[in-house]
């Protein structure tokens, strides 16, 4: 017995393929946004003065200047 898809069947699963692959990546991009916030804001902290000024780094210490 031969089960041969169509192409309009072949279609609609290539279809159905995009459309979980693009709802998986929905579903995880606020989670990845969440991570890269929370690094960016702890950088952001660690280069304070007060975060400075607890840990001994000078100004001069920064990597931006």
């Amino acid at each position: 017995m031969k089960h041969d898809l169509s192409e309009n069947s072949k279609h609609v699963v290539d279809a159905l393929s995009v459309f979980t692959v693009l709802g998986t990546l929905i579903e995880m991009l606020p989670s990845i946004a969440a991570v890269f916030t929370i690094v960016w804001t702890s950088i952001r902290i660690w280069e304070t003065e007060t975060v400075r000024g607890w840990t001994g780094r000078s100004k001069s210490d920064a990597v931006d200047e």
